[in-house]
């Protein structure tokens, strides 16, 4: 997150930086000397050949929880974090896919309008002939956020729910 606030400071158009409220208990190790993470250029957090599993935000951190859990099971994830989504990297998607043929996105929104929408669209458009199986998205329901902790654990993205998808697509 250092990375890129400092680079959307320094960026000399509008930028949007919306930080998720679960990211805020959550720490780890930044460094103290001042960098730039750019803002589109996502990364590969772990190389695989099975399927491409991409995510962004709070939910990368379920995401990779399930890749762990996944690799114990011999599922070879290659796990993509885009970081920003507008712009997002493109080219790194693109070559993702065309390796695995396979592709779960996760989305910390709402599957209508959310924005594994405009990435399932953006592979459908430039990269479908690379796919094996459809495209799935693992995203929040199409509902209010409940307030009750039962509701809650059905509602929200978890590594569990993730490990099903890249199960189906398997």
């Amino acid at each position: 997150m250092k990375g890129l606030l400092i680079s959307a400071v320094r960026d000399p158009n509008p930028v949007l930086f919306i930080d998720d409220r679960w990211l805020y208990g959550i720490s780890g190790m930044v460094p103290e000397e001042e960098y730039e993470i750019p803002i589109g250029k996502g990364i590969i957090r772990k190389e695989g050949k099975d399927v491409s599993l991409v995510s962004f935000s709070y939910v990368m951190n379920e995401a990779t929880k399930a890749s762990d859990q996944l690799a114990k099971e011999g599922v070879d994830v290659e796990l993509i974090d885009l970081r920003s989504i507008k712009p997002y990297d493109k080219e790194l998607l693109i070559d993702s896919v065309k390796k695995t043929g396979r592709l779960v996105i996760v989305d910390g929104s709402w599957k209508t309008g959310g924005f594994s929408a405009e990435i399932a669209s953006f592979i459908a458009e430039n990269a479908f002939k690379y796919l094996k199986e459809p495209i799935i998205r693992v995203c929040l329901p199409d509902i209010p956020a409940p307030s009750s902790q039962v509701l809650e654990e059905e509602y929200y993205i978890t590594a569990k729910k993730i490990i099903q998808a890249v199960r189906q697509i398997l």
